[in-house]
């Protein structure tokens, strides 16, 4: 793990071969804190998955230049339309000339070819995208946790699934990467929070996310974790039931 912002503690750890986790503690008085993370994927076109909190930007800018030089990023990626997601969306377009917003079709058409500077490159569900070695395919998943255009990544390769707040840890000292349990953690932060929309489609879309078998799950929030990804999903259906 490289620290890449001794003062507010964000760092870079590879998650899987070119996948690399940008994280961001965040220390809040009384409470056990939280983090932001951040996905970069570095290939022939690099791709960036959640841009961070516009006021984040310097933070998250300064942890990518630690892997590439950023006008190399080519798509700005994000699950849903909301700050932590793709509030610096257009800090990132900027210092990116060649780069454009990376979405599904409902964000695009209801939100990201307004708010965003440059027109979004819209993928169909369970459409591919090759990056180079890496190729990622979307999956459109409304509601899941929340949001109408929500949707994630899967990159074939590794195996990765970009999946969001899905399994969202509370807490800002998380190590980058575990094998240990975390929906019981994530479980504990959702009864507390209860940040899910509760679909009557949830199960259908976990099933169809665990028919991928990913092996590693990058949340956005807390530690990335390595696994029999499948079991996990299903698991969290079984919990949301």
């Amino acid at each position: 793990m490289t620290v890449t912002n001794k003062q507010s503690g964000t760092n870079v750890h590879e998650i899987a071969e070119g996948i690399y986790r940008i994280n961001t503690p965040i220390l809040i008085e009384g409470a056990v804190g939280f983090s932001f993370n951040q996905y970069l994927i570095l290939d022939d076109e690099p791709l960036l998955f959640h841009t961070g909190l516009r006021k984040m930007f310097p933070l998250v800018h300064e942890a990518v230049v630690s892997v590439l030089p950023v006008e190399r990023l080519r798509y700005i990626a994000f699950s849903h339309v909301e700050a932590d997601e793709c509030g610096s969306l257009n800090e990132w377009l900027g210092a990116a000339p060649q780069s454009v917003p990376l979405c599904g079709t409902v964000a695009a058409m209801v939100s990201i070819s307004d708010l965003a500077d440059r027109a979004p490159r819209a993928l169909a569900d369970g459409e591919l995208l090759p990056l180079g070695k890496h190729s990622v395919r979307w999956f459109d998943t409304p509601h899941l946790p929340h949001a109408w255009e929500c949707g994630f990544l899967m990159e074939e390769g590794t195996k990765t699934l970009l999946c969001g707040d899905l399994f969202t840890q509370g807490g800002a000292n998380l190590p980058p990467i575990t094998e240990s349990d975390i929906l019981g953690p994530s479980e504990a932060f959702r009864h507390e929070m209860d940040y899910f929309s509760h679909t009557k489609n949830a199960r259908a879309m976990l099933e169809r996310l665990a028919s991928t078998n990913p092996t590693t799950l990058a949340c956005m929030h807390g530690s990335t974790w390595r696994g029999d990804g499948a079991k996990l999903l299903r698991d969290l259906a079984e919990a949301l039931s």
